[in-house]
């Protein structure tokens, strides 16, 4: 094992920590790594995990742009028989959601007991095999079953991704990694509408567009194994878990690049702040988790409909403003190069506020551009507000991801997160049911005032039980 020098690389020995305390070896290990400057290193394996971001978004967003090419293929219809029924393309929505629920609750657990590198690798590599099964099925019943397969996989990469990046970024950089990772992930947003406008109407070779929008998106599974060698595990994770040897090694050989980087010695580590340790399912309801919990239960519950309502049924609500579907496409692709530019505003604004003032604006500017929105005929004034939408909508989901992580701690990190990130894909299992429903009985205006109502609701939550996290240790959050 390395060890730390005089010119600040610090590598304490094993027996500096107790052999009975492994949380107290995750403090020192945390305080570490939250003094370590941001450079090209750090930002690195940020960058790492934001490209298996994209992947992920590329998978989930698809959904709403190759709607227009399923109604075409007949498979799927516009509306849906019934509240649920399944032919319609709210039951394509709903079995993707399904899988996503099922993935963050049930398996968020997976990263914390084999870690996040693993899972992360793992969970990526299901959901793009899932997905090349599905491009090939014929019956919406074949669809809807593979695609809930492939939402799976999503889920448990969703929660995993986060806690990881929580974990490896110092505290000063938290806000502006989640940014970074929402950037990277969200430019896959242009990239899928624009294919969808280039290939949805079309039939490259004899096979139906949408069919290569999906086959596209699986060449993730090309750069997973890349991805994986270059990612170090969480350090903070393996001294959780008494793997304080291989923590050491990790934190020793970063440290050393990022010095080097940094051009002079690396400030000491603050005082270290011992982990709490591994807990039950019941340990998230103990002060002051329970309310935390309580609070990110009903605000994913809530989010989902402003954020899906609109990013999964964008093409389509275009065209009930009387827009052709080849125009909806143009439109909305246009639309989609806004996504990433929202977490891109994050790097210059996520670690200068609170994290919870930034999730309330962004839910404002999301009910006021859709209501605006619901009354636009005008081609630039639609185009105007789906941007101001998405930019909203994103500026909330980069913010409200990082706080997410935030607010728990290492040992229950993932599984807290899961199971509060799995109300949300709970919710938008029904919301796709529901925004059907009130577009077709009260059309776009309809939607846009359930959203707003939504919007309202997770402002209050926010507001009234949010606690503060900016600038400050993983640990004494978690205190």
């Amino acid at each position: 094992m390395e060890s730390g020098d005089e010119r600040g690389v610090a590598a304490p020995s094993l027996s500096e920590y107790p052999k009975d305390s492994n949380l107290i070896a995750a403090g020192k290990i945390s305080a570490r790594l939250d003094r370590l400057p941001p450079t090209r290193s750090v930002w690195f394996m940020i960058v790492l995990l934001s490209l298996g971001f994209f992947f992920e978004l590329y998978d989930m967003l698809f959904t709403g742009y190759v709607a227009p090419g399923l109604y075409r293929s007949g498979i799927f219809t516009p509306t849906t028989p019934g509240l649920f029924g399944t032919t319609g393309i709210a039951g394509f929505m709903a079995a993707l959601f399904s899988g996503l629920f099922i993935g963050t609750i049930g398996c968020g657990v997976l990263a914390d007991k084999f870690g996040r590198r693993a899972i992360f690798t793992y969970s990526l590599l299901w959901y793009t095999v899932a997905n090349v099964v599905m491009a090939f099925q014929t019956t919406a019943f074949g669809i809807d079953s593979w695609r809930f397969i492939s939402g799976l996989g999503l889920g448990v990469e969703m929660v995993t991704i986060g806690t990881y990046i929580s974990e490896l970024a110092p505290k000063h950089l938290r806000g502006r990694a989640f940014a970074c990772c929402q950037a990277v992930g969200f430019s896959a947003v242009p990239v899928v509408s624009y294919l969808s406008y280039l290939l949805v109407p079309v039939e490259p070779f004899g096979v139906e567009g949408w069919r290569w929008i999906v086959f596209i998106g699986a060449h993730g599974a090309i750069f997973v194994w890349w991805i994986r060698r270059r990612l170090p595990e969480s350090p903070r994770w393996l001294a959780q878990n008494g793997r304080i040897d291989e923590a050491q090694h990790i934190m020793a050989r970063l440290e050393a690049r990022v010095e080097s980087e940094f051009g002079r010695p690396l400030p000491p580590p603050g005082a270290p702040i011992p982990a709490t340790p591994h807990g039950r399912f019941s340990d998230m309801w103990v002060a002051p988790y329970g309310k935390r919990m309580f609070m990110m239960i009903v605000f994913n519950i809530f989010q989902s409909i402003g954020f899906y309502g609109f990013a999964n049924w964008v093409p389509t609500l275009v065209v009930k403003q009387g827009v052709t579907v080849m125009n909806s496409l143009l439109y909305t692709s246009i639309i989609a190069i806004a996504a990433p530019i929202g977490p891109v505003i994050g790097l210059f604004i996520a670690d200068r506020f609170e994290r919870k003032t930034v999730i309330m604006a962004a839910a404002m500017m999301v009910m006021a551009s859709g209501l605006v929105f619901s009354q636009a005929r005008n081609p630039g004034m639609i185009i105007a507000l789906g941007i101001c939408l998405t930019l909203g909508s994103n500026i909330m989901s980069y913010s409200y991801h990082s706080y997410q992580a935030e607010l728990f701690p290492t040992g229950i990190r993932a599984r807290a997160v899961g199971f509060a990130y799995s109300w949300s894909r709970f919710s938008a299992i029904f919301n796709a049911f529901l925004i059907a429903f009130f577009l077709d009985r009260f059309d776009v205006l309809g939607v846009f005032l359930f959203i707003a109502a939504a919007m309202c609701v997770i402002t209050l939550d926010i507001a009234l039980l949010g606690p503060r996290t900016k600038n400050l240790a993983l640990e004494d959050i978690a205190h």
